[in-house]
């Protein structure tokens, strides 16, 4: 992949556009568990090609635009909090976990599940000063992990399908 010049911008313009439409299409999907705020993490995937694809400095950046332009899309003040705190949280440990030999994409994605929906209900003990909110950690951190590995999954068949990447490593 094409890292500089017009042909890395304009992949990470599709990917941000990728990201922007998976978020609109996750606010279709009902998701019928009852706890209030819980998603499939679907722009996720396009963060998680951009990391593998482009670095580190570019995925934080389709993340940030991604978070802003779809709350001022899709969403109002209070999920860009929301949403920023757990892309600003999950984006820093992918990152990391990234460089570490013994995570997959796989793992770098549940880890970035995970952290999301931790960071995400920071906010909202913050927001609605209570504790008891403590009380969805449960199925969040189950669903963050699932969706996480799901969208890891899918994120590794891609990238095995591009004819051009430059992974650090190597597509795990």
């Amino acid at each position: 992949m094409n890292r500089k010049g017009t042909a890395g911008t304009a992949t990470l313009g599709l990917l941000l556009a990728f990201a922007l439409i998976l978020g609109y299409v996750e606010t279709l999907i009902p998701f019928p568990f009852g706890v209030p705020g819980m998603k499939l993490g679907l722009p996720n995937l396009a963060v998680l090609l951009v990391l593998y694809l482009f670095g580190a400095r570019e995925a934080l950046l389709v993340n940030i635009c991604r978070v802003c332009l779809s709350a001022f899309l899709f969403g109002s003040f209070s999920s860009l909090l929301y949403s920023l705190a757990g892309a600003f949280f999950s984006f820093f440990i992918m990152a990391l976990l990234k460089k570490h030999p013994a995570f997959s994409i796989t793992g770098v994605s549940c880890a970035g599940g995970i952290v999301h929906n931790a960071a995400q209900l920071c906010v909202a003990m913050l927001i609605t000063e209570t504790v008891q909110i403590l009380y969805y950690i449960p199925p969040l951190l189950a669903c963050g992990c699932l969706t996480g590995f799901c969208l890891g999954l899918i994120c590794r068949a891609v990238l095995a399908h591009l004819p051009e990447r430059t992974m650090e490593n190597g597509g795990k």
